[in-house]
């Protein structure tokens, strides 16, 4: 059981404390695995003793179910802290999925929902999965689209991040998606990262909801641009004839 109540499944298994070395083998004969890793075929349990001795090694049973039991020659000290690093490097390949959450409003600021996508987003990256929680209060409820479309605001500010795992989802006064990592994270181009953080959300004034970015979207006028008036040149059957380079 880890932190949090969150279980990790098909943990490593601890290491074995029954390994029997040296005088602990009680059989009479062993399979002999020397510690370059050659054959040395079934030998008697004294002999093959007596050889990792020689050697300044340990005798391990490393299958003792083995008829007869295979023993290998090798330091037992460093064995043993070979099996405890797999076991380490299992462990962190075996972390815990975790859900962690972001809660927004219908008329959340622009800039705080900015905080918080990019927190989510840290979550994403450490391998976390994260629900995005939209809460309505009052007569926002009859505006859930708003709420959609918030969430949906949301996906796309994460989508360097992690993926939707679970569209939008309405739940008494909330709205939720569920968002979890990419399987393989691509390293971002440094071009890429300005781009999304220059088009991540709408920009808005200070104190304008992203509700109201929103609403507004597409009303905006087109401006009409006057074209500038040229200035006209004379024609040359216009000048003095006479060379004065005067108009007539």
């Amino acid at each position: 059981m880890a932190d949090g109540g969150s279980f990790v499944e098909g943990a490593a298994a601890p290491i074995a404390k029954d390994l029997r070395i040296n005088e602990m083998i009680r059989n009479r004969e062993v399979r002999v695995i020397d510690d370059e890793g050659q054959q040395l075929g079934v030998l008697e349990t004294s002999q093959a003793l007596a050889l990792a001795q020689d050697k300044g090694l340990d005798l391990v049973e490393i299958a003792p179910t083995a008829v007869p039991p295979v023993c290998k020659i090798l330091n037992y000290g460093q064995y043993k802290y070979e099996l405890q690093k797999k076991e380490r490097e299992a462990k962190r390949r075996q972390k815990s999925t975790t859900f962690k959450e972001i809660r927004l409003r219908v008329k959340i600021d622009v800039n705080d929902l900015r905080t918080k996508t990019r927190r989510a987003g840290e979550f994403l990256e450490d391998g976390d999965r994260v629900k995005v929680t939209v809460q309505f209060r009052g007569r926002e409820m009859s505006h859930a689209n708003l709420g959609r479309d918030l969430l949906d605001r949301a996906a796309e500010m994460l989508v360097e991040h992690g993926v939707v795992e679970r569209p939008p989802l309405l739940e008494g006064r909330n709205m939720y998606i569920v968002m979890g990592p990419h399987e393989k994270r691509v390293e971002k181009k440094t071009e890429t990262a300005e781009q999304t953080d220059g088009a991540s959300a709408p920009e808005a004034p200070d104190g304008e909801t992203i509700g109201d970015v929103l609403a507004a979207k597409g009303k905006t006028a087109i401006a009409t641009v006057e074209p500038e008036p040229t200035e006209q040149i004379p024609d040359a059957k216009d000048e003095d004839p006479q060379g004065n380079g005067e108009a007539l």
